[in-house]
């Protein structure tokens, strides 16, 4: 019995891509199917970072071909060529860079430079080219963040751009690199967008699939000029489960709705504390506030982080519950 392409792609459909909630068929994965008798060939392509996903899945769907009669081995190449996605069609778009990630909090204090810092290092692990912007101007973190020395200063290329630092495998662009660290940024608004600008514009960043932006708290003035002048592809949106946080976190919401930015999901921070001697799990701040609102918006992706704590020049992606 000869070996059909719709039988093959019946196969391919028994599995879920865990992140796009589709067989990878339905999804427009499939690049290529090759018969050539008992043997197949499977050509995959997936639109995002997926290093540590892909061989695993790429085999998963060898054997699940193999089982089809006629076939006596298959082979399955995933492929990870990630897209550029764009929410606003009037602004141009960024040089070198495919897709801008805001990470954004309606108040201080709730973990958003480490939200910023781990997602940029988990993008990095699956394979993706990562940058993070500290668009924080008043209060950069950054550098602490990754562990890079004080006093270290970008280079210039041609007398024009900043070469971004790099370490941890993640390109970091930071006020903080270009300023004494014990001076102050007494600056008006105007200022501080106006050197946001700078920073995103005159950074050679080095073929970015994601650039991951650090705001600064709040709704002022360098929320709306993100907005207004550079082509975010989402937010992501930082609060802990205390009643003020999850106000001024809904206010975040709104706030990149209205401007025509998707909001990619929420992440609530400080959610769960794990004793490391005993186990035992502890609210240190509250609970049911987030679940509450997470009902009432069931268009956005929610997480729950519990504190687990480690140096700030090792950051750690956050454990997910």
């Amino acid at each position: 019995m000869s070996v059909t392409r719709e039988a093959v792609e019946t196969a391919l459909r028994q599995y879920t891509d865990p992140h796009l909630n589709q067989d990878p068929v339905s999804a427009g994965c499939v690049r290529a199917i090759d018969i050539q008798g008992e043997r197949v060939s499977v050509q995959l392509e997936l639109g995002y970072a997926a290093g540590l996903f892909r061989s695993g899945w790429a085999q998963m769907l060898a054997m699940a071909i193999e089982n089809l009669e006629g076939v006596s081995r298959a082979d399955v190449q995933v492929d990870c060529v990630i897209r550029s996605h764009k929410a606003q069609d009037q602004v141009p778009a960024l040089g070198n860079v495919k897709n801008i990630i805001a990470v954004a909090s309606g108040k201080g204090g709730v973990g958003k430079s480490t939200t910023a810092a781990n997602l940029a290092l988990a993008l990095a692990r699956e394979g993706a080219r990562v940058g993070v912007l500290d668009a924080d101007i008043y209060g950069p973190s950054q550098g602490i963040m990754f562990g890079i020395a004080e006093g270290t200063r970008p280079q210039i290329r041609d007398g024009k751009a900043f070469i971004p630092l790099e370490a941890h495998g993640v390109q970091v662009m930071s006020m903080a690199f270009l300023a004494d660290d014990k001076t102050p940024m007494v600056w008006r608004g105007p200022m501080v967008s106006g050197a946001l600008l700078q920073l995103i514009t005159q950074t050679a960043w080095n073929d970015l699939d994601y650039l991951v932006v650090d705001m600064p708290p709040g709704t002022g003035d360098i929320q709306l000029t993100l907005a207004q002048k550079v082509p975010v592809t989402g937010a992501v949106i930082v609060t802990t489960p205390q009643d003020l946080a999850l106000l001024d976190a809904k206010k975040g919401v709104e706030m990149f709705r209205k401007v025509n930015i998707p909001v990619l999901g929420v992440v609530e921070n400080m959610a769960i504390h794990i004793c490391s001697n005993c186990g035992h799990a502890e609210h240190l701040f509250g609970e049911g506030g987030a679940r509450s609102w997470r009902r009432s918006t069931t268009s956005i992706c929610w997480r729950r982080c519990r504190c687990r704590w480690r140096s700030a020049a090792r950051p750690m992606p956050a454990t997910r519950r």
